[in-house]
């Protein structure tokens, strides 16, 4: 598959938190996430390759450390993946199950992503997803992901990117469907707004239900992706994925007020 450019698609859904949460200009939005990588790759050498990761969606300066431990994973992946799916929240919208786009691709500064539009079509079909681009347009959570996917994996992947309410349980079919060729990230925060020690503590019971595979532990004030975060350990479980964490801090470690911090969690999925 060769990425396209924006010529060759219909409706392309633009990047909308470029600019905020990671630079707009392509060459220091690609010198940014590659000063990230190189730091995390030294630790993740000989690590398994994994099949998912669970990554924050904050701002850079914010979350990006602690993503790039997660990213950092994939250089063994390099030219294999050919299907990404991104699982989040939506933040501005209520969604009550999972949602597809209609649009055919998504825009970052680095580039164009094809959507799988196949994939979205079949989910629809069967009842598990809705298509719509209402709560894609605005929503920086899977957003923030795609340019560290673009500079941690080779061109030439498709994209499908679902939006996770809390009807939305797409374990099963994610069992059914992924093959070595491809990558699942879900993208949540962890606990929002509360002072550092508190947070600390919430986020290590929290991490601690995820490397256990305990998706029914995990409310809304563990985490804003809670649904997603949800669907993907009952995947795990189905395909007997062994799931560690790599990096738990909250903004109050990289660069906010530690009287109100959002948590932040890295979790790498294998087999």
């Amino acid at each position: 598959m060769t990425v396209r450019s924006a010529a060759h698609y219909g409706s392309v859904r633009e990047a909308a938190v470029a600019g905020r949460f990671y630079p707009a200009d392509p060459r220091q939005l690609a010198t940014t996430v590659d000063r990230l990588l190189p730091g995390s790759a030294a630790l993740a050498s000989g690590a398994p390759a994994p099949v998912a990761l669970i990554v924050p969606h904050a701002g850079y300066g914010y979350s990006g450390p602690v993503a790039a431990s997660g990213y950092a994973r994939l250089a063994p992946l390099r030219g294999r993946v050919r299907w990404v799916v991104v699982l989040g929240p939506a933040h501005f919208r209520s969604v009550t199950t999972a949602v597809v786009p209609t649009a055919a691709a998504f825009r970052t500064p680095l580039g164009v992503l094809p959507v799988d539009a196949g994939s979205c079509t079949e989910l629809v079909k069967h009842g598990l997803a809705v298509a719509a681009d209402g709560p894609h347009t605005p929503e920086h959570s899977l957003e923030v992901q795609l340019p560290f996917l673009q500079r941690a994996l080779d061109p030439g992947w498709a994209l499908l990117p679902i939006v996770v309410g809390a009807g939305g349980d797409l374990a099963e079919l994610l069992a059914a469907v992924i093959d070595e060729t491809t990558l699942v990230v879900c993208s949540t925060d962890l606990s929002h707004y509360l002072p550092h020690q508190q947070a600390r503590q919430r986020d290590r019971r929290t991490a601690g239900a995820i490397i256990a595979g305990d998706a029914d532990a995990i409310g809304p004030g563990d985490a804003c992706g809670a649904a997603a975060v949800r669907t993907l350990l009952r995947w795990a479980a189905l395909a007997g994925l062994h799931i560690e964490l790599l990096d738990l801090r909250t903004s109050a470690d990289t660069a906010g007020d530690p009287s109100r911090v959002v948590g932040y969690g890295a979790f790498t999925v294998t087999r």
